[in-house]
């Protein structure tokens, strides 16, 4: 039997693929027969994603600041509501974004201090952690040639990227252990690498299913 209370968070840039990679994850998941509940941030319950459409489509300018708490305060709903009770009831939680994203972004990314974000994240997370984070990594560049970023609040978009990703490299080497770096190749090969790191956590043999 596969271990229960398995929390698996995907990271990267805009443009890497973790979103894909995630559903692909749940499939593969669910068609070995276990229980999967899929979500993302901000977002997966109805306050998170009010707070989701003011973060991405506001038409006026949101402070970094302000961002950072809406962020939380969408975690904080979120983790309460759909992810504690999902681990509670045995399912294994597949994230898009969690408190790393919040690191790279706003700590990397804007140069809000890092040990405020740790200290709200910690809070809005009721001190959860991840089972698990897979990081995708890809150079900014061609991450956001894959992806039409209509983001203006951001200025100098190839910076900002830079600088998100040297946050999430900085967080992979703090936290080892937790962290997997998964390089962007193949859409079939990076599936491939990610089965392999979980099925090790589920003490799964290697099942051949099509991706």
């Amino acid at each position: 039997m596969p271990r229960k209370n398995i929390f698996i968070t995907f990271e990267g840039i805009d443009g890497a693929g973790k979103t894909t990679q995630a559903k692909l994850l749940a499939r593969y998941l669910q068609r070995i027969g276990c229980k999967v509940l899929l979500t993302m941030e901000p977002g997966g319950e109805a306050l998170s994603d009010m707070i989701r459409n003011i973060i991405f489509t506001s038409s006026f300018k949101i402070c970094s600041l302000s961002e950072l708490f809406l962020y939380e305060a969408a975690r904080a709903q979120h983790t309460m509501d759909i992810i504690l009770p999902a681990l509670k009831q045995g399912s294994i939680v597949i994230c898009d974004r969690f408190i790393d994203s919040t690191i790279a972004y706003q700590g990397y990314g804007c140069k809000i201090d890092l040990e405020l974000i740790q200290k709200l994240n910690s809070i809005a997370s009721y001190q959860l952690l991840p089972t698990i984070t897979l990081y995708l990594d890809i150079v900014p560049v061609i991450g956001l040639d894959r992806e039409v970023i209509k983001r203006k609040k951001i200025k100098s978009i190839l910076q900002f990227y830079n600088n998100v990703r040297t946050g999430y490299l900085i967080q992979a080497k703090k936290h080892s252990k937790r962290i997997h770096i998964i390089k962007s190749t193949s859409l079939r090969q990076i599936q491939i690498e990610i089965r392999f790191i979980i099925n090790k956590i589920l003490k799964y043999a290697q099942i051949k299913t099509k991706i």
